[in-house]
């Protein structure tokens, strides 16, 4: 059985920075294109940032481009993102989660707080 878990949100000011950590158990984190997503109050759940199986190709929304860097650990079944420049509007719950969703793999996530 595949768990993912998340890790390092928390509460940081306006222009300061978070690592995020996906750490994957089971079989199989290698042979998926993974997501960060997150999901803010009230909002849908919307992914923010993607990589291939190898890592070399990310992808990202919009909203995130050129602050949030995603990347991967193959060897260690861990995935990272890291988020600079926050702002209040980065402020959700992030989960780590293979592109393909019908997995539902979906662990509890990490809260992001952006707030002065």
């Amino acid at each position: 059985q595949v768990q993912l878990v998340e890790s390092g949100g928390g509460l940081v000011q306006p222009g300061g920075s978070l690592r995020l950590s996906c750490a994957a158990s089971g079989n199989g984190f290698s042979g998926w294109s993974m997501g960060w997503y997150r999901q803010a109050p009230g909002k849908q759940r919307e992914l923010v940032a993607s990589v291939t199986t190898s890592g070399e190709i990310t992808n990202y929304a919009d909203s995130v481009k050129g602050r949030f860097t995603i990347s991967r650990n193959n060897a260690n079944n861990t995935m990272y993102l890291n988020m600079a420049s926050l702002q209040p509007d980065d402020t959700a719950v992030y989960y780590c989660h293979p592109l393909r969703v019908s997995l539902n793999y979906w662990g509890q996530g990490t809260q992001v707080t952006v707030s002065s």
